[in-house]
């Protein structure tokens, strides 16, 4: 099974960087020509690309009147961060100190993933925050009826170098009306997160990183349980055609104690459509293979991405859960959306059904 997972997560790394990689060496060997000339300035809040950069009186030329433009980029606007940047994104810091940088411009035609929100990772490097709110039904267990909790959360993702980037992708106050659930404080994770490969002009990239996730919440509230965990992940992205994106993550789940919270593995995908300028479908799936049981719950009921149980009896066990949305995307620093999740499995751990919504500020 882990050979498996192994050979999935390389596969992914392939398809994505495969081809823009040697897309790029072409570029860098052949290098760029003709004189260029900076772009006039535009109003960001209504005018987007995909690529910002120094156009260049060619026909290969950005041509920044079309709004989220998805393609169309000739190599000279396209083909480094540093072109994209430079045209009045990703050059300036927040607050003028210039230690957390402004998002990359050459993705704005992408939306972030919503479901799985604590370890479905967008690849982009960005600084925003998150607003998640989370209503969870709770399936009936160990004799008791179906019930309800709310999350309420904030993520923060800060850019500190064009290609590094500090995430923190879990917090939040557990509303519960559960018995099984007390209110109380979530966990709190954080990490960094490095771009391994980036290619504007085909729409591709691909990212590295590494979580860790303290004891800092409530026991009563299913968490604080164990000391820790370790979470290691691969994110990719790209364009599909003129108006469609791929994204994709998996990683593992390493607890510190072992015993008192489960190994895990996952991958999540998203697919979505671009209808107008600025409105989004999409679909998303989850995937959960939980690779070792533990003894931290005396009952084979299996976690997720919110709570880690440490459960009996589950190793080997699978999850699938499937979500449909819409998010609305105006401009490049205002990003909101609401999805529904389901299970698809048999094991539907502590997920009856789910709803989500987020509303992103971004810089």
């Amino acid at each position: 099974m882990q050979k498996i997972k192994y050979a999935m997560m390389i596969a992914i790394a392939a398809s994505l960087g495969g081809r823009g990689l040697a897309a790029t060496t072409q570029r860098i060997g052949s290098g760029i020509q003709g004189p260029t000339k900076q772009a006039s300035p535009i109003d960001w809040d209504v005018t987007q690309a995909s690529c910002e950069g120094d156009a260049v009186a060619s026909s290969d030329a950005c041509d920044l009147s079309v709004p989220m433009q998805f393609g169309g980029c000739g190599s000279a606007c396209c083909d480094s961060s540093a072109s994209c940047d430079s045209f009045n994104v990703g050059n300036k810091s927040l607050f003028g100190l210039g230690i957390i940088k402004q998002s990359e411009g050459c993705y704005d035609d992408f939306i972030s993933p919503m479901t799985n929100p604590v370890y479905f990772e967008d690849p982009r490097q960005l600084t925003e925050v998150r607003g998640i709110f989370i209503h969870h039904n709770i399936p009936s267990l160990l004799g008791l009826p179906k019930d309800e909790l709310r999350l309420y959360a904030l993520q923060v993702r800060l850019r500190l170098t064009e290609n590094l980037s500090l995430i923190a992708v879990k917090d939040g106050y557990i509303d519960s009306s559960s018995p099984l659930i007390t209110n109380g404080w979530a966990d709190i994770g954080a990490g960094l997160k490095y771009s391994l490969y980036r290619d504007p002009e085909q729409g591709q990239l691909l990212s590295v990183g590494a979580r860790f996730e303290t004891t800092a919440g409530t026991r009563s509230s299913l968490q604080a349980n164990g000391d820790g965990v370790f979470d290691f992940f691969l994110s990719g992205g790209t364009r599909l055609g003129s108006s469609a994106h791929y994204l994709t993550s998996t990683g593992f789940i390493l607890p510190v104690d072992s015993q008192a919270e489960n190994q895990m593995f996952y991958w999540s995908h998203h697919v979505d459509r671009r209808f107008g300028s600025m409105l989004y479908g999409f679909t998303e799936l989850n995937w959960y293979n939980f690779m070792k049981s533990g003894t931290g719950l005396a009952a084979p009921i299996e976690g997720g991405d919110l709570f880690n149980l440490g459960s009996i009896d589950i190793a080997g066990n699978n999850m699938v859960t499937n979500a449909w949305g819409v998010k609305l995307k105006p401009n490049r620093n205002i990003e909101s959306g609401v999805a529904f999740e389901f299970p698809l499995t048999e094991r539907r751990g502590i997920l009856e059904n789910r709803i989500t919504a987020d509303l992103i500020l971004r810089f």
